[in-house]
């Protein structure tokens, strides 16, 4: 099993943009020295608590800091910008770091997002679906462009200069483009099936209960019957401590950013976004018994080294056979805690999971 980060991130909302973005770049940069596979982060424009308000340009600015480390969008919320836009910034950054790069792509989740760019209570998975497909047109097609669709348009056949380069967008540095992996949410989630069926691999989120995560193997076997393990990600919330009550106290207390997290998250999915679903397998239970308190211990999994490795292969095991485990990065609270969490994590539990699945 590889191990991978994501962040959303996801910061309380009175903290300053100069202060978390330089706590979210030591993140990755101390999971590039650490041996982390991939790091992945999302963006939102209009939220101060995720405050990344393009992925892209938080992502360029650790493009030459980092080593080995390959990052992503996590992810690019399609139908709020044009096709064209995407398809050159994505094909810049793609060569900025020469190919270390991985596509991430969604409709997007967050309502005030969708209000702000004119497409709330629209079909934001139709409008994500002609986008996608567009940028891969432009990647794929030659100047000038003269693509037409519901949603956008992409011409340059009346201002092209080829001889000089004018009227064509750069191409992606990976051939014929970066790999694109597509977030998963819904439990038994049609949209795994379709992104598999074109060769698009699939995250499931850190939030979703194990059984829903389960959910995912199977529709992705749907669409692609040859799929091996090793194509899956998933995101699962981890703390990682030198003791017990530490664990306990930092990774599942109200004092710590996972109940933050939580707490924030329930607001916006359960109390505006009508997702209650996704916190509960009985769906007769009543969404107000759906709080930070009584999911961040079913969904954080907290300890000592031995008692995360027991946790994670257990999980594992409820869950399928994914290949990659993102640790995803939380507000830090304590410093010296989450570093120390992160370490622990890749020098530690990850060689022991390993071993055991060798077994």
């Amino acid at each position: 099993m590889k191990l991978g980060t994501f962040m959303m991130p996801l910061h309380p909302p009175g903290r300053q943009p100069w202060e978390t973005y330089v706590e979210d770049r030591e993140a990755i940069l101390l999971a590039d020295q650490l041996g982390y596979k991939e790091a992945l982060v999302g963006e939102h424009v209009t939220d101060l608590a995720e405050n990344v308000t393009s992925c892209m340009m938080f992502l360029a600015s650790l493009a030459h800091e980092t080593k080995q480390i390959v990052l992503g969008t996590g992810t690019v919320n399609m139908p709020n910008s044009h096709p064209a836009a995407i398809a050159a910034q994505v094909a810049m950054l793609d060569h900025l770091l020469k190919g270390r790069f991985i596509f991430g792509i969604s409709p997007g989740g967050l309502m005030s997002d969708a209000e702000v760019f004119g497409n709330f209570r629209k079909d934001r998975n139709a409008i994500f679906l002609e986008s996608i497909n567009m940028v891969l047109d432009i990647w794929k097609g030659e100047a000038p462009y003269n693509l037409k669709g519901q949603f956008f348009e992409v011409t340059t056949g009346q201002t092209q200069i080829p001889d000089i380069g004018q009227g064509a967008i750069i191409k992606p540095y990976q051939k014929p483009h970066p790999p694109i992996v597509v977030t998963a949410v819904a439990p038994h989630s049609k949209g795994v099936t379709e992104a598999a069926k074109r060769g698009w691999t699939p995250i499931s989120a850190n939030f979703l209960l194990p059984e829903w995560v389960a959910s995912h193997w199977p529709k992705y076997k749907e669409g692609r019957p040859d799929g091996k393990g090793e194509d899956w990600r998933v995101a699962k919330s981890i703390f990682v401590a030198d003791d017990e009550k530490t664990a306990k106290e930092y990774g599942h207390g109200p004092k710590g950013p996972y109940w933050f997290y939580f707490k924030q998250l329930i607001r916006k999915l359960v109390g505006a976004g009508g997702r209650g679903n996704l916190f509960k397998l009985d769906q007769n239970e009543p969404d107000a018994r759906i709080t930070a308190d009584t999911m961040t211990p079913k969904l954080v999994i907290a300890g000592t080294v031995n008692s995360v490795v027991e946790q994670i292969l257990a999980f594992r095991e409820k869950v399928g056979p994914f290949g990659t485990l993102y640790y995803p990065c939380h507000d830090w609270v304590d410093a010296k805690l989450a570093r120390r969490s992160m370490q622990l994590m890749a020098e530690q539990v990850m060689p022991k999971v390993n071993a055991a699945l060798k077994e």
